[in-house]
């Protein structure tokens, strides 16, 4: 039998061979599309570890979240966009791998960002301002923007005198630094050598004031003050530093003094806020048509395959109504 032309599976059927041979033998082409270069920073030291989070509805560190929203935000990078991974204690950021490809890349790249561990930290002590700066540094080098995740507690408190001047030049890099953490004062988590939770700082175990430089104003006002041997008073600071809350205005001090943006991390994501601050790379890139012409192929046969469903329905429809009629014309 010769195939009816006026049939519309006929169609279907040469559409969908027509969309096969062109996924086979389509080459790739060239295109120009935005994307971005990022460097992304974590802070990892033990301020990090405070549970004022809540994923899936269970406590979370401020550590968790991070992890959480930075995979999501790369996620939906445009292609091609590229991401460096570093962390950050003490003073200073450590690169963990340079740029790589967020689309081709993708799976190593999350699985290092579900890796990030406090206990990668070398040194306890946390000075955002200098590790701040020093990451400008690398990424200026990197020719990327900069992601800084971090809450802002500086361990041990920033001398009287303030923190480390920034020697760059306002807005040379553009990027975002996040604001980790709650508002209210909560229990930093303590572990013991084995990294093993055993508790929360108490006030006793961690300096609430830096006595290195000068003194700061009024000091001599403090019991036990002497100018040359007690310069900051003879009793010990008393403060919050065993508790900590994201240093927000602190944090916005330093993106108006680096040029950097800022913003607060929350439930509504960083993307739109880096993607605002960040610099859009015109790049080539590769479009491949095989997937869209793959799924259009499968389309059509859906389609023959649904209208062949629906002809022998009503095929069958019409003979049940003659068999029916041809019954009720036999009954007296």
């Amino acid at each position: 039998m010769r195939p009816d032309p006026r049939d519309p599976r006929l169609a279907l059927l040469t559409f969908a061979a027509a969309s096969l041979i062109l996924a086979v033998f389509a080459p790739r082409l060239k295109t120009t599309q935005v994307g971005y270069d990022l460097l992304a920073i974590i802070d990892i030291t033990g301020s990090m570890n405070v549970r004022d989070y809540k994923i899936a509805g269970k406590p979370a560190s401020r550590l968790d979240e991070v992890r959480s929203e930075l995979r999501d935000a790369i996620s939906s990078l445009p292609c091609p966009s590229k991401v460096a991974l570093g962390i950050f204690t003490e003073r200073r950021p450590f690169l963990l791998f340079e740029p790589i490809d967020v689309c081709h890349e993708f799976s190593p790249l999350a699985a290092a960002i579900d890796a990030l561990d406090w206990r990668m930290a070398w040194e306890g002590d946390s000075r955002i301002s200098a590790g701040l700066f020093r990451s400008i540094d690398m990424a200026r080098e990197l020719k990327s923007d900069l992601l800084f995740f971090t809450d802002g507690h500086e361990a041990p408190p920033l001398p009287a005198k303030g923190g480390p001047i920034f020697e760059g030049r306002p807005g040379e890099v553009r990027g975002l630094i996040v604001g980790v953490g709650g508002h209210e004062l909560s229990p930093i988590p303590k572990y013991d050598d084995r990294g093993r939770e055993v508790g929360f700082f108490g006030a006793d175990d961690v300096p609430h004031e830096s006595r290195f430089g000068l003194p700061p104003e009024g000091a001599e006002q403090r019991a036990g003050y002497n100018a040359r041997n007690a310069p900051f008073g003879a009793e010990a600071a008393i403060g919050v530093e065993h508790l900590s809350s994201v240093r927000e205005d602190y944090l916005r001090d330093l993106a108006g003094k680096t040029g950097l943006a800022f913003a607060q991390l929350d439930n509504r994501g960083v993307l739109d806020a880096y993607l605002a601050a960040a610099t859009p790379r015109q790049r080539l890139a590769e479009l491949d048509p095989r997937p869209f012409l793959g799924v259009t192929a499968t389309l059509f046969l859906s389609l023959s395959t649904a209208w062949s469903s629906l002809v022998e329905y009503v095929a069958r429809k019409r003979r049940n109504g003659k068999a029916q009629s041809a019954v009720n014309r036999r009954t007296p």
